[in-house]
This record gives structure tokens, C-alpha cells and sequence, in this order.
């Protein structure tokens, strides 16, 4: 966990990275320019200027470089990494019918681990240190455990969301939406492989919520989760009309079911009392702005939880319909939110003085946020000291971003990530002059192509 120290049989190790512009995202630290990070054994010890640095430290020059907490992504089914390219023309009634009735049911073990493995090196390669992998394609603990290999080979901090299939198919005449999550699963794992809180890999659950779920269920599973502590994850409010069960963030509310350790998914067609009651509660919203825009779950919500007094985390969704970048991610929820904002001045005839939200935000929203919404807010998500050593490099001297005359601006706005130079996690160096640290990379790659295209071409879609 943050803040751990080696017994003394163990040597110390500690690294200083003496940056250029140093963005903590911690309110107290605030931006440094020329800062250094002082790192002991996978921990944040010290941040500041002209730090004691222990003899034999290693020294990371980064005089030329933005230096930030990694970004979290914080909504993404991973298992999806294979079959790229399928999503880009689908609506949301096409995502469900080819998706979740078809190609999922396809899918293998060996399939999983593969999507999750490259799914989690490319969220590292793109910036990202934490990934909250909701994983609804798991038909059998084989499924499973294949899914976890992937994620701790990979090396990304994550929390693996244990989620049940949706096939359009009853399952001994009872539908899905009648099946309480699998308790002796959600116990094998919490009491076994992830029962280390301190581990990179973690627990939580990704419930179907009341949207997708009778009341019974849901709130079993919720309760569920409660009895190990673990953040419960569900899609609400993605399609007009609302759910199974009706007023369910309501019902939440009622049963105190709501609270931080409670995640919410799109939520764009959740009306304002109900994400005053989120607001209230202290409960998270994962926003997928690019996804949501598209599929027709409705429009962005990130300034309706600001205004219930939260903040959203972000989420990429679903790589068969976009891509990985968070920086991409990050950008569309500023300039959505901005925009829609602007647009409610521009109807009274008006012309909007000023911009809505400052762009910093944006920024502690695939940060520090995403951090909250998995449940790790006390670990990572800012660079401060005992969190976790989590965080990224970005090139100043590339030709799209210099001059750099505002960091943070520029790590929004003019960042991407071809400009990824170095990727830390837990103080482990995993990009690295801005290649991955993976030495089986060609070879998992063409696994995860052939992969794709067998589940492809069983499900007639090749």
C-alpha cells in the first residue's frame, strides 16, 4: 500500500525525477516549476525543490518534460481490445444485439487475457496508470482468472469490476435480469487471488444495477458488495425511457445503498433530483463522453454532477467503437460540457463572457476523480506524498507542443500520446523513452489479431 516501507534486510531503493513542470494536481502543493519527486520504494516520499537526495539514488532527468499523476481511466470493458474497428457505425440497439448477443458469446478464456493484456499495455503506452475494467464477459471463472493474468501482466494499477454476461439468451428458463450476482465468485476472489487491498490488481464489482436488474437483484448485489467492501459499478441512465426498475436512484437513496463506494455510468438520463441525491451522497458518476455522443445514450453529464456539488471521472467505454487515448477523452468532456453550457446563454440572445469551466478541471477529472470512483483516491491520482508513484512524462521539446508557456494547458489541450515519453507505476518504469517497457509485445499482438479475427468470424461478422 502507499507509504510502505522494505524491512532492513532490504536494500532501499529511491529514484528523483527533477522535472521541468510539475503538476502534483494536489491543492496543497499546487504546480512546481523545476519540482522533484523524491520516490522510495514504489512511494511518493518527498515533493518539492532541491530535495535531500539519499546516496545511490537513481536520477531521472526530465528537465524537458511535463510531469504529472498518470490518468485514470475509469470505464472501460477491456475484453473488448480484440475486435477494434466492429462499433463505429453502431447505435446502442446495434451494440446490444451484435455485442452481447453474439461476439461475446465467443470469446474463450485464452480471448480475455489476451484483450486485457494489450488493452492494459495500451492504456499505459497512452498515458494511463489506473484502469477501472468492468468486466461483464465472464461466463465462468476460467473467463475470470484469464482476465486478472492480463491486467497483472501488464503491470497497470486496476480495479478488476467481477460483472456477469448479457446474452440475449435465458439461462435455465430465468432471465438475466433475475440473477443475483454470484456470490461464491465475489468470494473466491476477495477472500483469495485479490485480497490484497494493496496489490496493483484489486476487487470491485460491476453490478447490471436496477436499470437492467429487478429491484431484488439489485439491491442484493449492492449489498453484496458492502459485505466485502468493495466499490459497486452499474450503467444507469443510458437510454431514454429508464429502467427495469423504476426511480432506482431513488430506491438507492431510500435504502442507503447510495455512497461513495457506489458507481454510476453514463447517467445521462438521470434527471436533476437524482443526481442531487448522487451529489449528496457522495457517490461517483463515470462519464464516457465520445461513446454517449454516439450510441444515443444522450448528451454528456459532467456539468450536472458539478452542480450536485460532485465532479464525473472519465471513462473511454469501448475500443470496438474508439480509441484508448484519455487525453482524447478528456478534451471531449471539457469541450462538451463548455459548449452546452455556452449554448444555454447563446438562447437567450445573449454571447456567452466567459468560458464555464477553467481547463484544469478537466485534468483532475481523468486524475484524481477516476482515483475516487475506483476507491483509491488515498493511493494515487495526485502526486503526493505516501501515494503510490503513479504518473507520467510528457515531452515539452515535441514540435505539437512547444513552446510550452502554460503546462497544464498544454497537457490538455496540445498533449497526446505520442508525446508520452515515461510511464511510472508504483515507482516501476513501464514506458520509457517513450517505448513500452514489454519484451513479448509483436508476439501478443499477432495472439490478440488472431484472436479477433476468430470471434469475428464466428459470430458471421468477418
Amino acid at each position: 500500500g502507499a507509504g510502505l516501507t522494505r524491512g532492513n534486510d532490504f536494500p532501499m531503493t529511491t529514484t528523483l525525477i527533477k522535472a521541468g513542470h510539475l503538476l502534483t494536481l494536489d491543492d496543497a502543493l499546487g504546480d512546481i516549476a523545476g519540482g522533484q519527486i523524491l520516490i522510495e520504494n514504489g512511494a511518493i516520499k518527498e515533493v518539492g525543490r532541491n530535495l535531500d537526495t539519499p546516496p545511490d539514488s537513481e536520477i531521472i532527468e526530465a528537465a524537458d518534460m511535463i510531469v504529472m499523476p498518470g490518468l485514470v481511466n475509469a470505464h472501460m470493458h477491456t475484453w473488448q481490445t480484440g475486435i477494434r474497428g466492429v462499433a463505429g457505425d453502431w447505435s446502442l440497439g446495434d451494440y446490444m444485439g451484435h455485442m452481447h448477443a453474439n461476439l461475446a458469446t465467443q470469446f474463450a478464456p485464452e480471448d480475455l487475457y489476451l484483450a486485457n493484456l494489450l488493452g492494459a499495455l495500451n492504456q499505459i503506452n497512452c498515458g494511463a496508470t489506473s484502469l477501472f475494467d468492468w468486466c461483464h464477459n465472464n461466463p465462468t471463472p476460467e473467463h475470470t482468472d484469464r482476465a486478472i493474468d492480463g491486467l497483472e501482466e501488464a503491470g497497470i494499477r486496476a480495479l478488476f469490476a467481477h460483472g456477469t454476461p448479457k446474452p440475449d439468451v435465458e439461462k435455465d428458463g430465468m432471465p438475466h435480469s433475475e440473477m443475483p450476482h454470484p456470490e461464491a465468485e465475489i468470494k473466491r476472489l476477495a477472500t483469495g487471488r485479490l485480497s490484497n487491498r494493496g496489490a496493483l490488481v484489486t476487487l470491485g464489482m460491476a453490478i447490471r444495477g436496477p436499470d437492467i436488474s429487478t429491484w431484488e437483484v439489485a439491491e442484493h448485489d449492492v449489498r453484496l458488495a458492502g459485505e466485502y467492501e468493495l466499490v459497486a459499478s452499474a450503467h444507469m441512465g443510458g437510454r431514454p425511457g429508464g429502467g427495469m426498475t423504476k426511480g432506482g436512484i431513488g430506491k438507492l437513496n431510500d435504502a442507503n445503498l447510495l455512497g461513495p463506494a457506489y458507481n454510476v455510468v453514463h447517467g445521462c438520463q438521470l434527471t436533476d433530483d437524482e443526481f442531487q441525491m448522487i451529489g449528496d451522497a457522495g457517490a461517483t458518476v463515470s462519464s464516457c463522453p465520445e461513446v454517449e455522443m454516439q450510441m444515443g445514450h444522450g448528451h454528456p453529464v459532467c456539468g450536472r454532477i458539478l452542480a450536485a456539488g460532485g465532479a464525473p471521472s472519465l471513462g473511454v467505454d469501448i475500443e470496438s467503437n474508439i480509441s484508448g487515448d484519455m487525453f482524447t477523452v478528456m478534451r471531449m468532456a471539457l469541450q462538451h460540457q463548455r459548449a452546452a453550457d455556452n449554448q444555454k446563454i447563446i438562447d437567450t440572445g445573449a454571447s456567452p463572457g466567459k468560458v464555464s469551466i477553467a481547463a484544469r478541471q478537466a485534468l483532475k477529472w481523468a486524475t484524481i476523480e477516476g482515483a475516487r470512483a475506483m476507491g483509491l483516491d488515498s493511493s494515487t491520482g495526485t502526486l503526493t506524498p505516501e501515494k503510490q508513484a503513479d504518473l507520467i512524462m510528457i515531452r515539452t521539446t515535441d514540435l505539437n507542443l512547444y513552446p510550452v508557456n502554460n503546462a497544464a494547458e498544454a497537457a490538455i489541450f496540445q498533449a497526446g500520446i505520442g508525446n508520452v515519453d515515461t510511464v511510472m507505476i508504483g515507482g516501476a518504469v513501464l514506458k520509457r523513452g517513450g517505448k513500452l517497457v514489454y519484451p513479448k509485445l509483436n508476439e501478443k499482438k499477432e495472439a490478440l489479431a488472431e484472436s479477433g479475427r476468430r470471434i469475428l468470424k464466428d459470430a458471421g461478422l468477418a
